[in-house]
């Protein structure tokens, strides 16, 4: 895994908001999906981990949003955490995969990944967080990786296209859609080496002219 991704350990993240604004608006859902690799150098997805978050306190909420993705953040039996709790749980996670596969440091996965990571790291600044075990800037987006490879864009249509299944009535979960971003991140690098692209054909090194 290190030697696939320079170092990085990739992990899928979603989140659901109150809002399209990380630093005034509310982190409502987050889910991570771990990915491991096979012993032919196939990566599939793993371990899931989610939570359902209190709004940060003065947390903006917009209607439009809520409405879009059917979250009551005060539903009573919504089984909300907060924010430094979830963040803890899952990073120790996170980094006890790093160790495990010799990677230097996570890198985020996201459909539209910089939505996810700005909301992550707004949260991270705000509850202090010292030990992020993410790159401060780098990011997959599976957006923009899916219309290379596929002609598509949306999540649905995306996984459609490689021939995976969607359920359009599950979407807008952080849960559902982190493992379905994570299924078609898979299937896009397991295709790319199908087709030939890895190993790479030009040893490390190797000057071409």
């Amino acid at each position: 895994m290190a030697q696939r991704f320079r170092g990085f350990l990739p992990v899928v993240v979603d989140v659901e908001t109150g809002g399209f604004n990380p630093d005034t608006d509310a982190l409502l859902e987050i889910a991570m999906v771990t990915l491991r690799m096979d012993d032919e150098g196939y990566i599939h997805p793993d371990q899931t981990l989610s939570a359902e978050v209190h709004p940060f306190d003065g947390a903006n909420l917009e209607q439009e949003a809520l409405d879009f993705t059917g979250i009551d953040p005060f539903d009573p039996e919504r089984d909300a955490e907060f924010e430094i709790d979830v963040l803890t749980n899952m990073f120790q996670v996170v980094r006890r995969e790093i160790k495990h596969y010799g990677c230097n440091r996570a890198v985020l996965v996201g459909h539209n990944a910089h939505f996810d990571h700005a909301f992550l790291r707004a949260a991270i600044e705000r509850n202090d967080i010292k030990r992020d075990p993410f790159h401060p800037f780098s990011s997959f987006d599976t957006a923009s990786i899916a219309a290379i490879a596929l002609g598509q864009t949306v999540l649905a249509k995306s996984c459609i296209t490689a021939g995976l299944d969607f359920d359009n009535s599950a979407a807008h979960s952080a849960a559902y859609d982190t493992w379905k971003t994570a299924e078609l991140f898979c299937f896009i690098v397991n295709r790319y080496k199908d087709l030939g692209g890895w190993p790479l054909a030009i040893e490390p090194g190797v000057q071409l002219d």
